[in-house]
């Protein structure tokens, strides 16, 4: 068991090409091995076992850093920007992709690694868009790690000075804590979601390079405080740039397109 957030060592993690044939790995975190839990114990085994569940959670992050530096320089070397885009389920990151694929036009290769607990709905979106594009099926996995992600690449084989946007699963919690070896974290929320989002899920708002503040053409049926909103992510993290956008209304995307294009030609 991952235990820093709870999936499963029998995950059934699959990488896939939509239309392909699935192909299952394990999914481990750690050693393979899963402490009992057991409430009927003395307060000295739940400190030993607290011990080893804290000990064990090391071991994984460590683990998964070693991996996402490999992944880091893979990309680095190709000269590849890699975002690593965040969100609740429903806040509409694949819209969001899509859009940004039509009007990119060509203008920037992109490819896009998928991360859902199950189906291939959301890249074969994206492939109809024609990028290229791969599902990875976590199964009881909350997040993508780096090894699923360097398994995603060599099966997308992306171009050199592309950009590859990777598609967490919807979660505000786990992506946060787990490296991929990318260049940029890109949190993705809406405003009918509600303004309370940063304080609730402080880790997802501190580990943001950028936060997009989706939907706001529906600003004018919802309750939201924008300058809440922004204030709240500030002050978890000073650094941080905020793009209010609409995905399908197309209203504020062109900052976002201008972001990806400043970044690659940094990478």
């Amino acid at each position: 068991m991952c235990t820093t957030c709870g999936c499963g060592d029998d995950a059934g993690v699959r990488v896939t090409e939509p239309g392909s044939r699935p192909h299952s790995h394990p999914h481990s975190h750690g050693d393979g091995h899963s402490p009992s839990r057991d409430d009927g114990h003395d307060h000295d085994h739940r400190d030993a076992e607290h011990g080893r569940l804290v000990m064990l959670e090391q071991q994984v992050l460590a683990k998964n850093d070693r991996l996402a530096l490999a992944n880091r320089h893979w990309l680095a070397e190709r000269e590849i920007l890699a975002v690593n885009l965040m969100s609740s389920p429903g806040s509409g990151k694949t819209t969001l992709l899509e859009r940004t694929i039509r009007d990119l036009d060509g203008d920037l290769p992109v490819s896009v690694i998928e991360g859902d607990q199950e189906t291939q709905f959301d890249a074969r979106r994206i492939q109809a868009t024609g990028c290229r594009a791969v599902q990875i099926n976590t199964g009881a996995g909350c997040h993508l790690d780096a090894d699923m992600v360097a398994r995603g690449l060599r099966v997308l084989e992306p171009p050199r000075a592309s950009v590859v946007v990777i598609e967490n699963v919807g979660n505000l919690v786990c992506p946060a804590l787990f490296d991929l070896g990318e260049a940029a974290k890109v949190v993705v929320t809406s405003v009918t979601e509600g303004a309370d989002k940063p304080l609730k899920y402080p880790h997802m708002f501190r580990a943001a390079d950028l936060v997009l503040l989706n939907k706001i053409d529906l600003l004018p049926y919802v309750d939201f405080d924008v300058a809440r909103f922004i204030r709240d992510a500030r002050s978890l993290n000073p650094r941080v740039a905020v793009l209010p956008l609409s995905a399908t209304k197309g209203e504020g995307l062109s900052d976002w397109l201008d972001w990806l294009r400043k970044h690659l030609a940094e990478s």
